[in-house]
């Protein structure tokens, strides 16, 4: 998925099986995240700053969804731990992962594995990406991505 795309109509299944559509979304501009684990400190860092700054992403019309290859149960688990406002996506299979691009050949203490590099795309509100994040502060993502649209 590059700047100019536009995303997929079938996006996944969210922590309570839902399936979620991109038309669900129409007119309003998205957050979709890619990141590689629940409950890592990274991944909690960068889902904690996307929830303190839920509401000020939301008056800027934004709606969020975080993906990653974790399953429906360890996102709600994930969700309910962290008090997440938004929707995650069980990836369980990597199909989205791999639509956006994200899912990538990594390399951590000399292994190497197939894995989610993550990502944060911007999608305006006829679905088409705007902006994307390669270099994601976990610490401080929502500022990034509002500061990105200033």
């Amino acid at each position: 998925m590059k700047i100019g795309d536009k995303i997929p109509e079938f996006l996944g299944v969210d922590a309570n099986g839902a399936e979620v559509k991109a038309s669900q979304f129409a007119g309003k501009k998205l957050v979709i995240y890619f990141y590689p684990k629940d409950n890592t400190s990274g991944c909690t860092s960068e889902a904690c700053t996307l929830r303190d700054g839920y509401e000020e992403l939301r008056k800027a019309g934004y709606e969020i969804i975080g993906v990653s290859k974790d399953s429906a149960a360890s996102h709600l688990k994930f969700a309910d731990k962290y008090s997440l406002p938004f929707t995650l996506i069980a990836d369980v299979d990597t199909t989205l992962n791999q639509e956006f691009g994200v899912w990538q050949m990594k390399k951590m203490c000399g292994r190497e594995y197939m894995g989610t590099v993550r990502t944060t795309f911007l999608i305006d509100e006829q679905g088409v990406v705007t902006d994307i994040i390669k270099k994601v502060d976990t610490k401080d993502s929502a500022n990034q991505i509002l500061n990105l649209k200033k």
